[in-house]
């Protein structure tokens, strides 16, 4: 028997909806695919494939039955009051996301390691400005967050040689990485971290966990990664922290408010890389067969994959 076609609503500002459509398609030639606003006859939509929908689209949905999430964190939708707690949430779990994350933490790991944002200032000096290079066993690298993503990143920079520690709120083990947990580990794994990689869902508990004090724990100069959520980090004592010095470099790809507002004063800073939220996202080519299995699992009253434990946000 035909299982039956499960219509998908698509939204997102950032993701392509015709490279979306065309995996799709590929899989299930079947498919009902729409994309948000002009997506038909919105009582027979069971299912949404999205990144931050707007609660309008949500609470348009009538006959919603489950929502796909294209990132990593779900903090926008769980956190969402227009949706259900009924409807299910899942995520899309994709080893090319792991490896794209594991990619950015370690280009940027290597860029504060070898100086290069030393030497790209000095470049546009028209400046001869040797540093010596260390090696990668002397430098403490933190990862906090060992899930999926923190996980894949934490073993590729033990991979590379750097003295890898890891933080998690639930004791984790991975070889070669030395592990913290739960708040009586945070000072100690805050204490010896010379590049700290914020990896972090967004719940009630991590909200702001890297504060004043966090910053002040690491030691003098530590640089820091934020590829987790921007209100993991209190911005204003970031800001603070690097103009005294205490954070010698950070590299950013998400914040409070994004996009980051133009007068924003990390702009300013000299000694901040940003980026726009794009460490990690999810492929169409390698996520799209794990959607049309949900779709079809949906159709036929069969257990989900990789769904959301909403009472602990991830």
């Amino acid at each position: 028997m035909k299982e039956r076609t499960v219509a998908l609503l698509f939204y997102s500002q950032v993701d392509d909806p015709v490279a979306w459509r065309d995996a799709l398609v590929n899989v299930d030639p079947t498919i009902d695919f729409r994309v948000w606003p002009d997506c038909g006859d919105v009582h027979n939509i069971e299912a949404a494939l999205v990144w931050k929908p707007p609660a309008e689209l949500i609470g348009s949905l009538p006959r919603l039955r489950l929502m796909i999430n294209l990132g990593a964190g779900v903090d926008h939708i769980v956190g969402d009051p227009s949706l259900p707690p009924t409807i299910p949430i899942a995520r899309i779990v994709d080893p090319e996301m792991n490896r794209m994350m594991a990619q950015y933490v370690l280009l940027a790991v290597l860029r504060h390691h070898r100086n290069f944002a030393t030497f790209e200032h000095a470049s546009r000096l028209g400046k001869w400005e040797y540093i010596h290079p260390r090696s990668t066993a002397d430098r403490s690298v933190g990862v906090m967050g060992l899930g999926q993503l923190g996980s894949s990143a934490a073993l590729e920079l033990a991979r590379q040689g750097f003295k890898v520690r890891g933080w998690s709120r639930t004791p984790k083990s991975l070889p070669g990485i030395v592990s913290f947990h739960g708040d009586e580990g945070l000072h100690p794994f805050l204490s010896k971290t010379d590049i700290l990689v914020i990896l972090l869902p967004l719940t009630r508990s991590t909200r702001g966990i890297v504060d004043a004090a966090a910053l002040t724990t690491l030691p003098r100069g530590a640089c820091l990664i934020n590829v987790g959520r921007g209100p993991l980090v209190n911005e204003n004592a970031l800001i603070e922290a690097i103009d005294a010095g205490q954070i010698g470099e950070a590299t950013l790809d998400v914040f409070d408010v994004e996009p980051l507002p133009a007068q924003h004063p990390l702009w300013q800073r000299q000694q901040v890389l940003i980026t726009p939220h794009l460490a990690s996202i999810a492929l169409p080519q390698s996520g799209a067969a794990q959607v049309i299995d949900n779709l079809n699992r949906l159709s036929n009253n069969l257990p989900l994959l990789n769904l959301v434990d909403r009472d602990r946000g991830y």
